[in-house]
């Protein structure tokens, strides 16, 4: 048996001069790569000894070719030192805490010692404290001008970014090169350096000043040929060649004697290619560049790790995986919301492994048989001893006969089979839900219409990706925990995330409505699509020929004890209704399972919605029901809207002539009240808002005023407009857009703004030349007097391209921040758990919530975040006073 291993820790350190010389395996001595042979040289940064990186060749250090040749490490051993710009900020505090002379911290020694004894009991148990004594350690000892050990006077250490220090001595700032700043770190005892939050062990403050630089191995920086036949290097490689050349031509100036200024000039060369090897985007330094500083940014050490392509967010976190699909998504409204439609193409890509049992047997041979071209098939075939024969080049009849149980069949997938399928940005759970696979013919994953919502997904070019898990374990978890059914209810606040929308309101309005009638030829249409399977109930008209009502037919699928009343969308203005003896049926009253009074529309049956019919037979009857109920009910909505014929045309938004002389009337007065106060602000009789300037004053003024005009003419197109024509239809039920929308289209558009305010910046005293200077009113400001079935003057063009250039701007803004503010409070968050006490902690034990969310509720679960809505549970047991 194997013995388990638990990882207890992970420790960082600092790899030593020594270290790297040992691991090292070869010295670079040259920049040259290649000889005129193309074979590479020794000694140069592609020598055969740092591993073998291409197919045929053997590493001269292991033996190994290059599937198994681990690469192997080189070095630079640098002619004079320089300063690892990754830790110069931690050399800096180190200067300022310590000795210039002695190299001990500058504080007493009593002191050092009960910090000492401190750190050791902290450092384990309360990793958290350690690193404040430690920092109070930095500081104090920072503050200190005189050493209490030697006396000597050390002076204020000043650092420049990104790797320059010096000091402040009487004379005048003093620099500090890296063999200064090395020689000082020497000086530290391994104490001090404990103190300073370092162990001497694994890193001494010295080995972050550069003496000897490794090489990283071929396989870290591989060369590629492109089409025309040259070599193409590593940005890796080409930074190395730099600081190899720039070390040579050092040590020549060394050797040589050469003055000062010169070796600086040369040793400063150095100390910037080593730093643009390890980070390229320092501050104050310009950016090392491929083609003598004229192409793109060669990527140094940090910007291969950091950012979202970097190695741990691009190739470690998150990454392109195997076992997955991507491709166009189209709407099903055939199909159940827990299902996705699978292109045949892609189902005979991926595989889900299958163990041959006494009784999948038969089954199975049949996949192998057919192999990968024909579906359903099989791609490979996985015997006891773990080989992988791929059915495409093997005898497969023959290994259908040799099938026995132990093997392993890769299968394509079918019908049944369990899916993740996912679309970005994945913002909240839902983002990634789990699917049962329907194989379909076409070339796009198809999607139930219903579960766009939580999605956030639309069919305007939209692509999602599919996986395919791969354990029996995993499928089992996502066909339990991660089936689309089980996320009917939204985490954020417990309301139905998954719901009618669209065309699944509007044909539910128009079939619950009281003016519904139908045959018996549509009655058995209409159950048809939903699948249903009962009796057919009694008709409410016997005479002259029988006939049923929608809210019938709704009923049938409602559960016999269930009970609801509540306000419909439409119960609003003329139609407003607040209890049951209402007669323009925007009040819904089920009783018993009968729809009694009321039409559904988005309140009823909507998506994120609350205390909706939707919501309540869902906390009430179990996702497993409202998932048949969406499966069936709404498929009823969708025929009836077919049935019905539902369109809308330019008439239903064109106003009578007296209409629109009405809101003339009413755009004059609006413009006679603005007239009124700019001559008052002019004339200097406007009374200020207190905390604003008179301009804004105005400009608050002047816009209340067309605000208000545009209610009016809301308010009065919503009066003059056939209540029941197909676009009211649509806005009243919230299955599209608003009375703003129809206000729009059919009158007037209204005051258009950039960031709150009235258009004003253009022209110098005017927005555009088609206007006075110094004009003020409403037509020079962006307020548009049309609506789009007059259409718009060139002018109200601008002004409303201009108010709607905001908005994409915003959106493109808004995304880019909320992704990112987000990903970091993902990050500060993500170690949160709830125990099984209730408690919410870190993972190292610390308390953070006594019990969760204060008051142990599930979102999800919550009534609109009160734990338990009472009035729907005395509702539910005694029912309502008639």
């Amino acid at each position: 048996m194997v013995e388990e291993k638990i990882i207890k820790e992970i420790k960082f350190g600092i790899l030593s001069p020594d270290e790297i010389r040992k691991m090292s395996v070869v010295a670079i001595t040259t920049d040259q790569l290649y000889d005129p042979d193309g074979r590479p040289i020794p000694g140069g940064l592609m020598d055969p000894r740092l591993g073998a990186a291409i197919p045929g060749q053997r590493c001269e250090t292991c033996g190994n070719d290059y599937r198994l040749c681990p690469g192997h490490f080189g070095r630079i051993e640098l002619a004079l030192p320089v300063i690892n710009v990754g830790f110069a900020r931690h050399i800096y505090e180190i200067l300022r805490a310590t000795c210039r002379n002695c190299g001990r911290i500058k504080l007493p020694e009593r002191e050092l010692k009960r910090y000492l004894k401190l750190l050791e009991r902290l450092k384990n148990k309360w990793p958290l404290l350690a690193k404040a004594l430690i920092n109070e350690v930095k500081q104090r000892a920072a503050k200190t001008t005189e050493c209490p050990h030697c006396k000597e006077h050390n002076y204020k250490i000043v650092f420049e970014k990104p790797y320059k220090y010096y000091e402040d001595r009487p004379a005048g700032r003093v620099p500090l090169n890296p063999r200064e700043v090395r020689s000082r770190l020497e000086k530290i005892p391994d104490d001090d350096v404990k103190l300073l939050g370092l162990d001497p062990k694994e890193a001494r403050p010295e080995w972050m000043v550069l003496t000897v630089l490794p090489v990283p191995p071929i396989h870290v920086r591989p060369s590629i040929v492109l089409e025309t036949g040259i070599r193409a290097e590593d940005d890796l490689t080409h930074k190395l060649a730099d600081i190899v050349r720039t070390n040579e031509k050092l040590r020549e100036t060394l050797e040589s004697g050469m003055p000062h200024s010169v070796i600086d000039e040369w040793w400063n060369l150095l100390q910037y290619h080593v730093a643009t090897y390890i980070d390229n985007e320092l501050p104050k330094i310009p950016v090392a560049r491929q083609r003598g500083g004229l192409g793109r940014p060669l990527k140094g050490l940090a910007q291969r790790l950091k950012g979202k392509e970097g190695r741990f967010r691009g190739n470690l976190s998150g990454k392109r995986v195997n076992f997955s699909a991507r491709t166009v998504i189209s709407p099903d409204p055939n199909i159940s919301i827990n299902e996705v439609g699978v292109p045949i193409e892609i189902a005979k890509i991926l595989t889900v492994a299958v163990r041959v049992t006494p009784w999948n047997i038969e089954e199975l041979r049949k996949y192998v048989i057919n192999g990968p071209d024909k579906w359903p098939g099989a791609n490979y075939v996985i015997d006891p001893r773990g080989r992988k024969i791929d059915l495409r080049f093997a005898d497969r009849k023959s290994i259908a006969e040799a099938l026995q149980p132990g093997w392993i069949v890769e299968r394509h997938l079918k019908d049944g089979d369990i899916v993740l399928f996912n679309r970005q940005p994945s913002l909240h759970r839902m983002s990634i839900m789990a699917h049962i696979v329907r194989v379909l013919p076409g070339k796009t994953f198809r999607l139930n219409l219903l579960v766009c919502p939580p999605y956030n997904a639309d069919f305007d070019g939209d692509e999602m990706n599919l996986h395919v898990p791969r354990t029996e374990e995993a499928q089992a978890e996502a066909r339990e925990l991660m089936l689309v059914q089980f996320h009917i209810l939204t985490p954020r606040y417990g309301g139905v995330i998954i719901g009618g929308l669209q065309d699944y309101i509007s044909g539910a309005y128009l079939l619950t409505s009281k003016a519904t009638i139908l045959t018996l030829d549509d009655v058995v249409d209409l159950l048809a699509a939903a699948k249903y399977e009962g009796e057919i109930p009694e008709p409410v008209i016997l005479s002259p020929k029988k006939l049923w009502t929608g809210k019938q037919l709704v009923s049938l699928f409602l559960p016999k004890d269930f009970t609801f009343r509540g306000k419909a969308k439409i119960s609003s203005g003329a139609f407003a209704c607040s209890d049951e003896l209402c007669w323009n049926d925007s009040y819904i009253v089920i009783k018993n399972g009968e729809l009694l009074e009321g039409v559904f529309d988005k309140k009823a049956i909507g998506a994120e919605q609350t205390e909706s019919v939707l919501h309540q037979l869902t906390k009430e009857y179990g996702f497993d029901y409202v998932r048949r109920l969406m499966d069936t009910l709404f498929k009823m909505f969708l025929r009836y809207i077919e049935k019905h014929g539902f369109t809308m045309t330019l008439e239903d938004v064109a106003l009578p002539p007296e209409a629109k002389e009405h809101i003339r009337e009413i755009l004059k007065e609006a413009e006679k009240k603005v007239q009124e106060l700019i001559e008052q602000y002019r004339e200097g009789r406007l009374e200020p808002v207190p905390g604003r300037t008179l301009e804004e004053t105005l400009e608050l003024k002047i816009i209340e005023a067309l605000t208000d005009a545009r209610r009016k003419i809301e308010q009065y197109v919503a009066d003059v407009l056939d209540p029941f024509n197909n676009v009211f239809i649509m806005a009243r039920t919230g299955a599209r857009g608003n009375e703003l929308n129809i206000t729009q289209m059919a009158a007037i558009l209204g005051q258009q703004t950039v960031r709150g305010e009235r258009i004003s910046r253009g022209y110098r005293g005017r927005y555009l030349p088609h206007f006075k200077p110094g004009d003020l009113g409403p037509a020079a400001r962006g307020f548009v007097y049309h609506g789009f079935y007059d259409g718009l003057t060139p002018t109200e063009v601008f002004f409303h391209a201009a108010g709607g250039r905001e908005g994409l701007v915003d959106t493109a803004v808004r995304t880019s921040q909320s992704g990112y503010m987000q990903r970091r409070l993902i990050n500060a968050l993500q170690d949160l758990r709830v125990e099984y006490d209730g408690t919410v902690r870190l993972p190292d034990g610390t308390l953070v919530q006594i019990k969760y969310g204060e008051d142990g509720v599930d979102p999800m679960k919550s009534a609109h975040g009160k734990a338990v809505n009472v009035d729907r549970v005395i509702e539910r047991v005694i029912g309502w006073r008639t």
